[in-house]
């Protein structure tokens, strides 16, 4: 069993990531350190620090829940994908995890516009 994040009123031939869950607690986990934080110093994440202390247009992807939280409004959608974007741009290298997860980015941003575009929530399930 596995994570998908993908538009509200999905349908087939619209975009989706997936995930296993661990493999998403991976994905924020990285992107956690991109932006300066150790995801499991966090509250929620068996840590102390709240999340208000925290600056960064990915919070509302790094402190949601796996699959039972709100669905993310466009609006939240289109803040985040400046940084994703620019994140997606970083330099590669030869490293497979790395690789791994900008392809999961790329998809993501790809899911992202999709519910920008047509105005409907990024839904977590």
């Amino acid at each position: 069993m596995g994570l998908m994040l993908f538009p509200g009123g999905y349908d087939v031939t619209h975009p989706d990531v997936s995930w296993s869950y661990h493999g998403f607690h991976m994905f924020r986990e990285w992107l956690a350190r991109v932006e300066g934080l150790e995801l499991t110093g966090m509250a929620g994440f068996g840590g102390d620090r709240p999340w208000s202390e925290v600056a960064t247009p990915l919070r509302p992807l790094l402190d949601h829940p796996d699959d039972d939280g709100p669905d993310l409004t466009p609006d939240r959608c289109a803040a985040m994908l400046p940084r994703l974007e620019a994140i997606r741009d970083l330099p590669v290298g030869d490293d497979p995890v790395l690789r791994s997860h900008l392809e999961d980015l790329d998809r993501l941003i790809t899911v992202l516009r999709f519910c920008v575009a047509h105005d409907v929530p990024l839904v977590f399930a």
